[in-house]
């Protein structure tokens, strides 16, 4: 850590990028964002190989961004920092701005209604005890592959009422789909390729949702964009930017929070301990590890007009950034939070679902799916040991959690 500190305060304020994606696999980029925090809130990097871009790092800035959605669009450059290859693009309502984009949001949304997920959750519950009643005993195995994985892919296959056999297709277009295709472990290793893959997984969720279009409506996400008014005529390009957009919400974030928690429950023994001792806490519990984890780590706009924020002034077409990352850590908002702490006050209080009208569609059913695990976990085994950290991905926009080798305690 005195070395990260040493290299994040050792070079000039305007040299700072906090876009390299070797911050996140490497986990080094938390004293970058304490500085920038502390001396240029809202922080302009002029170079790098995403082009100049707008750093917002405390939460009240980012707040302004998000529920700005006027002066900070989500269609004119899309919501990552990286912009998509020209002549590649795939639209989706996360990258659409109103009227457009509350008009196909509202098709999906009734999938993750209250009611709805009342009636998942004994579904969710029977597949949990199901994995984790699997799990070895007194032997290494990989948390991510058998636990994390697993759960977040059987529920992806329940939502598009996906053919269960071949549900591994699922997890493996999340992660072309969110992948750095300049990562040597990548799935793909082109734009190009990567299009060409998504494209695959169009045409063969056409195949299911024509099906669907001439079948009464049903509750699962295919059958609701075929019948959906907004949803039911998509060009293609669309169509693969909104399954994509709904495969990679409902299985990557969900997915490195199973991870990351677990990993910060070992990393904080007293907390752990804390838990067991009162199983009540995971009402708590699971919001603490969304923020801790952070599983989206930016989402950017584009300045539609000049504004000012936090005392900078953006110029129209300027890239501004909001690093949750970093106003999940943000002092001003959160009490101590570099700690990890599962009886927080208040620990709805964070950026990882985002804010505003962009808020995550699915935020219900990631928690529902967290609170489960840990509502399942502690009776069964109330002592994970890992073994080592987790290995993570190469991306500055997702924050992956590749594998991470565990232990269950014999007794």
């Amino acid at each position: 850590m005195e070395t990260q500190l040493h290299d994040a305060y050792s070079i000039p304020l305007e040299a700072i990028d906090v876009s390299d994606p070797q911050l996140y696999q490497n986990d080094t980029y938390y004293p970058y964002f304490e500085r920038l925090r502390r001396e240029a809130p809202v922080h302009w990097c002029r170079e790098s190989r995403y082009g100049p871009y707008w750093s917002v790092c405390k939460y009240k800035d980012i707040m302004q961004v998000e529920v700005n959605h006027g002066i900070y669009s989500s269609e004119l450059g899309g919501i990552a920092v990286e912009d998509q290859p020209v002549g590649l693009e795939r639209e989706s309502f996360i990258r659409m701005d109103p009227p457009k984009h509350d008009e196909q949001r509202k098709v999906v949304s009734p999938i993750v209604a209250p009611a709805n997920l009342a009636e998942m959750e004994a579904t969710i519950r029977e597949r949990t005890i199901r994995v984790l009643e699997g799990l070895p005993r007194g032997e290494t195995f990989d948390w991510v592959e058998r636990v994390s994985i697993e759960l977040t892919t059987m529920m992806l296959a329940t939502l598009f009422d996906y053919p269960w056999e071949d549900r591994r297709q699922l997890t493996y277009w999340s992660d072309v789909a969110i992948c750095n295709v300049r990562a040597p472990e990548s799935p793909v290793h082109s734009e190009q390729e990567k299009f060409d893959e998504i494209k695959k997984m169009a045409e063969r969720m056409a195949e299911l949702y024509n099906k669907r279009a001439k079948q009464p409506p049903k509750f699962d996400l295919l059958s609701m964009l075929a019948h959906g008014r907004a949803t039911q005529d998509m060009p293609l390009r669309e169509f693969m930017g909104n399954l994509t957009l709904l495969i990679v919400g409902g299985n990557d974030t969900t997915r490195n929070s199973m991870t990351g928690g677990l990993y910060a429950l070992n990393q904080h023994p007293r907390e752990y301990q804390k838990l067991r001792d009162n199983p009540a806490l995971i009402a708590s519990l699971v919001p603490e590890i969304i923020r801790y984890v952070t599983p989206v780590i930016h989402m950017r706009r584009t300045a539609t007009q000049d504004a000012d924020l936090g005392g900078q002034q953006i110029r129209t077409g300027d890239k501004v950034v909001m690093w949750y990352v970093s106003g999940n850590r943000d002092p001003d908002a959160i009490d101590d939070p570099d700690n990890f702490i599962i009886d927080r006050p208040r620990p709805r209080q964070h950026l990882s679902f985002g804010f505003g009208i962009h808020r995550c569609v699915g935020n219900r059913l990631a928690e529902l799916q967290l609170r489960v695990l840990w509502e399942e976990l502690l009776p069964r085994h109330p002592i994970i040991e890992v073994l080592a950290p987790p290995r993570r991905t190469y991306s500055n926009f997702i924050h992956g959690m590749r594998s991470m080798p565990v232990r269950i305690p014999m007794h």
